[in-house]
């Protein structure tokens, strides 16, 4: 038997597995009513406990050392505590990490295919996530399994790559000082900086009854839908640029790991923008790769429709790992 958890800084969704790593019982428990990773784990294993074989947590920090102190959250994990008390190997990956390895796990009928293309066993994965923050791995394969490599990628400087996202990155270094990551756009609050840039320099005034939504909610939410629905066309532009920027940065992703295995769109925002990512601005950008277009243009592309990616990866890792 398998445990795997994805533990983020409000929630922590935690599974029983089978041996290779199917979900057999979930539950998810909110963090703030628990002091530790290890009271939750005593209301969910109760006497399955004895019969772990081995257990994986993507958590929402870094891990280092075997350690893990979960960003917005009073708690540390540790690899070797967690073991003494589970009785069974502990591995702790970076939630981005974990999310990665669930493009291994999760069915095809889970990924949206922007850009269809060969598959070659082994060959490298470029995962790259919008959500709060921008992750970014490479999954690599040692011949036998996957390994999902921890970047802080998305913190590298932002490249505009036409006029007017110079003028952008001149907005943002003017909001965030002389470093400009991808991150800062591609973020969820990069893209009501993009809102905010696209009204600035259109110069019409902000509709009361979007002022109105953007205040009483979720800002970039509000932001996404205004765009799809093409309620205003500051939105619409933000989404546009937000779009053509990931399709670029994952572009560049897939040139430095050489990922001819493909990339995927991982993280909470593309599966809640995914018309605007079929239109052809993301991939016009992913391919923009001047002598290196043709080999882009054979990747393929998909987005990751799962919401439970991060839990499914860790559970892949569970299963697969020999060490």
């Amino acid at each position: 038997m398998i445990l795997a958890g994805d533990v983020g800084g409000t929630k922590a969704l935690v599974a029983v597995c089978d041996d290779a790593g199917k979900v057999t019982r979930e539950a998810i428990y909110h963090c703030a009513d628990y002091g530790s990773l290890e009271a939750v784990l005593d209301t969910f294993l109760g006497a399955e406990r004895t019969q772990l074989r081995a257990a994986c947590f993507g958590v929402a920090g870094p891990v280092v050392d075997g350690v893990a102190r979960i960003t917005n959250l009073p708690w540390t994990i540790g690899e070797r505590a967690l073991a003494q008390k589970l009785g069974a190997p502990v591995r702790l990956l970076n939630d981005l990490q974990a999310t990665a390895l669930g493009a291994l796990a999760i069915p095809d009928a889970a990924f949206a295919v922007l850009q269809p293309g060969p598959m070659p066993p082994h060959a490298t994965i470029a995962v790259i996530a919008p959500g709060t923050g921008l992750g970014e791995s490479l999954l690599v394969s040692d011949g036998t399994r996957y390994r999902a490599l921890p970047t802080e990628a998305g913190h590298a400087d932002f490249a505009p790559g036409t006029d007017e996202e110079i003028e952008l990155w001149r907005f943002l270094r003017n909001l965030y000082g002389n470093h400009v990551s991808y991150e800062r756009v591609l973020s969820g609050n990069g893209l009501g900086d993009l809102y905010a840039f696209c009204r600035a320099r259109d110069g019409r005034t902000e509709p009361v009854w979007l002022a109105d939504k953007l205040a009483k909610g979720d800002r970039n939410a509000v932001i996404a839908e205004t765009a799809l629905a093409e309620g205003d066309p500051a939105c619409v532009h933000a989404l546009e640029l937000f779009v053509a920027i990931l399709g670029a940065e994952a572009g560049n992703l897939a040139l430095r790991g050489l990922a001819v295995g493909g990339v995927v769109v991982g993280g909470g925002i593309p599966p809640k923008i995914l018309p605007a990512l079929q239109r052809p601005a993301f991939l016009a950008r992913f391919n923009d790769k001047g002598r290196f277009h043709k080999w882009t243009r054979a990747l393929a592309v998909r987005v990751s429709l799962e919401p439970k990616a991060a839990l499914y990866g860790a559970a892949h890792d569970a299963a697969t790992r020999k060490d």
